[in-house]
């Protein structure tokens, strides 16, 4: 394989070695078919210099010894690098690099890591938790397939610099744009901060648990009296007296999705993957037709969520499972159901790039929910702004899908 090939659209995994393949020029040992061995960054150093007199800022970055964590005083000239310049070395170091495949943390530290060699610092043994991700520069980095571009837990720093990295739908970089937050901030047309609570999910070696034994006290009267055999009209119905399976019930139901397999739109397709594992629920639970209503919770008729775990982060929303607040529901019979009543299906599969295998399940009332799943702890709820980015904004065409915060 050639160079240009290796560099226009090589693997993540072939470049993580940190060497690549290059020919042999004629008259060297061996013939010109034969391949020698380069360092990566010493690629990405000859391709960032500069043959118009420009400052060549990767090799004095290098020179200096500095790290990505070590302030620039007074911003130095030698070191501190011009946006502008930023944004083309990023650009010209990066395009091309295929994620494809890749777990979303693994995407992750190789998007830092390139980060890196691009702008002529060693590449640190282990990434720190930082804000900006790059003090040194006052960078941070966000990989995005679409339009919309999501800044958690802080607001916009007018004096950082946001590096937005987009990829197309083969998960290929094919452009980035590097702005300030001034910049950013005039996009922030809302400066909303929207919110979300995280949970972890660790399995065990049962592949089936019930947490719950029994339903909350608000739920019992409205219970189905006696096991039933008959499908079920419509999974987005709101539920009539009498036709909620009581929670032991819908385990032993639920248990026979352990084995098997749902599409994999992939690891950022997190949507597509969830309705995947909503429609075999709904079969699964004898319902007649499949139909996603688009609230909470996914199966509305049953009062059950649905989660599909590849990785142990459970993403649960804007309100708290064992919250005592509404459901956006009607009353049944004189009964307000709450989000602690809801029942909570997470289940745990594994993946080999095109199937999603369920191996896992776990099934828990909002009320029991963090006695099984310990809730994240430092920052109890993750916040995030949402901010559309312009058409035209990269100068390439690529169809929307969720972003991915690197």
């Amino acid at each position: 394989m050639t160079a240009d090939a290796r560099i226009g659209g090589r693997s993540a995994q072939d470049m993580m070695s940190g060497w690549i393949r290059m020919p042999c020029p004629r008259g060297a040992i061996g013939d010109g078919d034969q391949k020698s061995a380069v360092r990566v960054e010493d690629f990405q150093m000859a391709k960032a210099k500069h043959g118009d007199g420009q400052q060549d800022y990767p090799s004095e970055i290098a020179k200096s010894g500095k790290s990505i964590y070590d302030p620039l005083e007074g911003r130095d000239a030698r070191l501190w690098i011009p946006t502008d310049v930023l944004e083309r070395l990023l650009h010209e170091g990066m395009r091309g690099l295929c994620l494809a495949g890749l777990p979303l943390r693994t995407r992750s530290k190789v998007v830092k890591e390139h980060v890196c060699r691009a702008l002529g610092y060693r590449v640190p043994t282990s990434f720190r938790k930082t804000q900006p991700r790059f003090p040194g520069q006052q960078l941070d980095t966000y990989v995005q397939k679409s339009n919309n571009l999501q800044v958690w837990n802080e607001e916009i720093d007018q004096t950082r610099r946001y590096a937005v990295i987009r990829v197309d739908t083969s998960d290929c970089i094919v452009a980035v744009r590097v702005i300030d937050g001034v910049a950013l901030a005039a996009l922030d047309t809302t400066g909303t901060l929207t919110q979300k609570f995280q949970a972890r999910c660790v399995v065990g070696a049962e592949d089936a648990e019930l947490i719950t034994a029994e339903d909350t006290d608000n739920l019992r009267p409205l219970l189905m009296l006696g096991a039933t055999t008959v499908g079920f009209k419509d999974p987005a119905a709101v539920p009539c007296l009498g036709e909620l399976l009581p929670i032991k019930v819908l385990y032993q139901r639920l248990k026979g999705i352990i084995g098997q397999s749902v599409e994999d739109a992939g690891s950022d397709q997190e949507r597509l993957r969830g309705a995947a594992l909503h429609r075999l629920v709904c079969k699964t639970l004898r319902y007649r037709v499949y139909r996603d209503g688009g609230q909470f919770p996914d199966v509305s008729h049953q009062l059950l969520e649905v989660k599909l775990q590849t990785s142990p982060t459970i993403d649960l929303g804007m309100i708290s499972p064992d919250s005592d607040a509404p459901l956006a529901m009607p009353r049944i019979e004189r009964h307000q159901i709450r989000h602690c009543d809801v029942r909570y299906a997470i289940c745990f599969g594994r993946t080999d790039g095109r199937k999603v295998t369920i191996t896992h399940l776990i099934l828990a009332s909002g009320r029991d929910f963090f006695l099984r799943f310990p809730q994240f702890q430092g920052k109890v709820v993750n916040r995030k702004l949402q901010i559309p980015l312009p058409r035209g904004f990269f100068g390439v065409e690529s169809e929307d899908s969720p972003d991915l915060t690197v």
